[in-house]
């Protein structure tokens, strides 16, 4: 009889600390700030939620017209990793920093040496090539 409680009890206890290590399904927001979009396109916003969610963004026309982002994001993952990640948007493409990402594998010597072989020796046009390529494109 004992030990049937003893057992019931324990698997109570694990239902009662397995609710507690749950995400929240619902996080609070004790933190939010936004401004714009504003006339010439920049913006701003972040927030906050009280189970440690942070989040914030920012945007501004570059001089070339293109507009230009940055943010980050902050959690905690379900396993209890911190996760946080850096990411700008601009001209350049969209370019991610975090403490999460994979890392690319190491580009193989032999691949290097080619690249670099490359690099040395451009590609000179050929003579012949370039005759025929005033047949490729002849109207027909």
């Amino acid at each position: 009889m004992y030990t049937q409680i003893s057992v019931i009890a324990c698997i109570f206890l694990q239902l009662f600390l397995t609710s507690l290590a749950a995400p929240a399904k619902n996080a609070k927001i004790i933190k939010y700030d936004s401004e714009g979009v504003n006339q010439d396109g920049s913006y701003k916003w972040s927030f906050e939620t009280d189970n440690g969610i942070i989040a914030q963004e920012q945007a501004q026309v570059k001089k070339t017209g293109e507009l230009g982002v940055q943010g980050l994001y902050q959690y905690t993952s379900p396993e209890g990793v911190p996760v946080s990640i850096v990411y700008i948007s601009d001209e350049n493409g969209f370019q991610v920093q975090g403490n999460v990402l994979p890392e690319p594998p190491p580009i193989p010597s032999h691949i290097l040496k080619a690249l670099q072989w490359n690099a040395a020796h451009p590609e000179e046009e050929d003579e012949e090539y370039q005759k025929n390529q005033k047949y490729k494109n002849k109207p027909k």
